[in-house]
């Protein structure tokens, strides 16, 4: 997310991946780490809704460990001691949570007091250490392994999450690859590019699995976020830079773009690692609009795309040429003026999770030099409706819903 304004920078510079975990060696599947079990009389207990409050409520008071209880159960606790009302911890996803905005997220979040952070990641270990050195609370967060580049990893995190009985009420699809120097396309498990295959096609399945989960929420304000970027949206000078983010007419997210007797590219174009990013950000807002569409009215989820700024400091840039580590911090702080701290960048995507302001629907956030969050507008591509629909009936045909 962090490279968005990099393509305001001449094209000779070139940004390396962004956001993406390092790989696992293994995968944490035990449903131990994902919350506390109850005793067979603790759960007859539950079947009674005034039992419930009043277990809930002690439990509130005295600091007690809480599993989450079914999906029916009210968000709000009866008058606390005090006359008013205690609102429930809302439970959120976070994907590529283990460094840069979305470990930045996680923290903002976490250190409220009001959210569990569910830290969706590739590398558990990494994901944990991460964890800790931000100083996030134990108590706040749970690490659960997930690969966005694999489709099985992907239906595994969802078996796993619904086994764990957790609520679901915000679900944040942050995390992505950047590969805007290969020559060469490189591939996920199931044989479409890369950046598309995990930006995209991972989140969109991931997304899809989820929003049942999502529909039982009884959180005030349930909520579906992808993180969209500037350099997809061709309305700005950092969208137009060479290449340009085009869609065409999909002939090659139609034959799933595995570079085999067709193209890895979208378009069907020659393959080119900055393009291939820029598309699949364009596809990550059109999914967005079109769950907005489709089931924003019968369900009241909110979805909405955003970005927050240009993380220019971030550690996506390590593996960058020298030269461009060095200029692109004050190119972004005295030139474009675009450059956001990764805390700040942090705190504007938790904005976007829990402020009540900002619960309007099939929205594209972004802020201004203030900080002051406002609607921005997508290009004619990234607000193309037909184009759309048709991403999403493609998308299910890849990704095995269709």
């Amino acid at each position: 997310m962090a490279l968005q304004a990099a393509a305001l920078v001449p094209s000779a510079f070139s940004v390396p991946k962004e956001n993406l975990q390092g790989k696992s060696s293994a995968s944490f599947r035990d449903s131990s780490l994902f919350g506390v079990s109850f005793s067979e009389q603790l759960k007859a207990d539950f079947t009674n809704s005034s039992a419930v409050r009043c277990k809930r409520e002690y439990n509130l008071r005295n600091g007690a460990v809480r599993a989450q209880v079914t999906a029916s159960a009210p968000s709000v606790t009866r008058a606390a001691p005090d006359g008013k009302k205690t609102l429930r911890k809302g439970s959120v996803i976070i994907t590529g949570a283990s460094s840069g905005l979305g470990l930045a997220t996680a923290k903002a979040l976490a250190e409220t007091g009001k959210w569990h952070v569910i830290m969706a990641c590739r590398d558990f270990l990494k994901a944990e250490r991460a964890a800790k050195s931000a100083g996030i609370s134990k108590e706040n967060y749970t690490i659960m392994h997930l690969d966005l580049a694999s489709l099985d990893s992907v239906r595994q995190f969802v078996d796993n999450f619904k086994r764990s009985e957790r609520s679901l009420d915000v679900l944040v699809c942050n995390a992505a690859v950047y590969l805007p120097t290969a020559k060469e396309p490189t591939f996920t498990a199931e044989g479409f590019e890369l950046s598309v295959g995990t930006n995209h096609l991972g989140h969109f399945l991931l997304a899809r699995l989820l929003l049942d989960e999502l529909k039982k929420s009884d959180y005030p304000s349930k909520r579906l976020i992808i993180v969209g970027s500037i350099t997809g949206n061709t309305n700005t000078l950092a969208g137009n830079v060479p290449p340009k983010a085009n869609l065409g007419d999909l002939r090659g997210l139609a034959v799933g773009l595995n570079g085999l007797n067709s193209s890895a590219m979208i378009d069907g174009g020659d393959f080119d690692g900055a393009k291939a990013y820029k598309d699949s950000k364009v596809c990550n807002m059109l999914t967005m609009q079109e769950f907005h569409r489709r089931f924003h009215e019968d369900t009241g989820i909110v979805f909405a795309s955003l970005y927050p700024g240009c993380i220019a400091t971030t550690g996506l840039f390590r593996e960058h040429i020298p030269l461009f580590r060095l200029l692109f911090p004050p190119f972004q702080k005295y030139i474009t003026k675009g450059y956001v701290s990764e805390e700040e960048s942090g705190k504007r995507l938790a904005q976007v999770v829990s402020d009540p302001s900002l619960t309007k629907s099939g929205v594209y956030w972004s802020w201004n030099k203030d900080s002051a969050s406002f609607e921005n507008q997508l290009s004619q591509e990234a607000s193309d409706a037909e184009k759309a629909r048709k991403v999403w009936e493609i998308s299910e045909k890849l990704v095995g819903l269709a």
